[in-house]
């Protein structure tokens, strides 16, 4: 019997018509190759078959687990990373963190750790997987776990963002207001996974079965930082007819809301009321009226079925939907 030979690192750069160092920076995540050299050379592994250096993974003493992830500074991020560490044993375990801010970034790490052979497990958070990326993790047998995405070929743990609008549609139009607005996330980079338009949808439905015009709901778009959404809601309120009650797709944004009010001698909730969403820890210290999707449970939850995975190889594909829990304090 004739046993085929494993292919190297030699034969990728061959088939590639590279260099033996244009494969290994290709492998490494360096963005100094361009595009094109880059999609020569990860079709040719495709091709080939090749899996570098699998006994780095065999043999470590720790399990070394990945998360990619956009907006590294955002709280939500930090909530959700802080639930990942508090599940995972320090003393058997290693955390790597990559952050993305472009779609060449993301394409970048996504080829490229698999290939690595650095990770024993990979946790993706708020990130669209192309279908090139997905095959690739199924080939390296990177075991994968999603954070409010979703792939058939992944577990992952998510929410109903659209139930989420609507729970503060209800909630709003109950206390009896009626001049209502939305406060949005403008600049949205296509490699992220954005539910504001869905939390939106929901909102849009609790107008519709109160029997409501979709004309009577007012909605702005503003970057995702707390003056932003201040400049923006300074505006908004200075006209005649501002809206009685404000839903902020997200804390951060609802707490540059607050912050205009307040300045224009605005009474939070007798003048305005304000809604967020997401439940970051300082909604609390606020008395922000939010809905809380779970940050830390998602992150803990998300390690939980990756180390499954990892201890019972070829266990069956599982979506944790976590429940979303409206949260009342004084600013609604």
């Amino acid at each position: 019997m004739v046993h085929r030979q494993r292919p190297t690192i030699y034969d990728v750069a061959q088939a590639a018509g590279v260099s033996i160092a244009t494969v290994s920076r290709v492998i490494n995540s360096s963005d100094s190759v361009n595009p094109t050299t880059r999609k020569k050379v990860l079709e040719a592994i495709d091709r080939l078959g090749f899996v570098p250096r699998a006994e780095v993974r065999n043999h470590r003493l720790v399990a070394r687990i990945g998360v990619i992830a956009p907006f590294f500074t955002a709280p939500s991020f930090v909530q959700r990373l802080r639930g990942i560490s508090s599940a995972l044993d320090p003393a058997s375990s290693e955390l790597m963190i990559y952050t993305v801010n472009s779609q060449q970034q993301l394409e970048i790490h996504l080829s490229s750790l698999p290939l690595q052979r650095s990770l024993d497990g990979l946790i993706v958070i708020s990130l669209s997987l192309s279908d090139e990326v997905v095959e690739r993790l199924m080939a390296q047998h990177l075991c994968t776990v999603l954070i409010e995405s979703s792939h058939p070929r992944f577990s992952s743990v998510v929410i109903d963002d659209r139930e989420g609008g609507l729970l503060v549609g209800e909630y709003l139009i109950r206390k009896g207001h009626r001049r209502l607005a939305f406060f949005g996330i403008s600049q949205k980079p296509d490699y992220a996974i954005f539910p504001e338009r869905k939390r939106l949808d929901g909102f849009r439905q609790a107008l519709q079965q109160a029997g409501m015009g979709l004309d009577e709901l007012g909605c702005y778009d503003a970057p995702y930082t707390v003056e932003d959404n201040y400049r923006l809601a300074l505006e908004i309120f200075a006209k005649p007819d501002r809206p009685s009650a404000v839903f902020a797709a997200t804390d951060l944004q609802a707490v540059g809301v607050i912050k205009a009010a307040r300045q224009l001698g605005l009474r939070i909730p007798g003048d305005v009321s304000v809604v967020g969403f997401d439940d970051l820890d300082l909604a609390g210290y606020l008395g922000l009226t939010t809905v809380s999707q779970q940050l830390d449970e998602s992150g803990r939850t998300a390690v939980e079925l990756l180390q499954d995975e990892l201890t019972n190889p070829g266990r069956s594909i599982r979506q944790i939907k976590l429940p979303l829990h409206f949260i009342e304090r004084e600013t609604a």
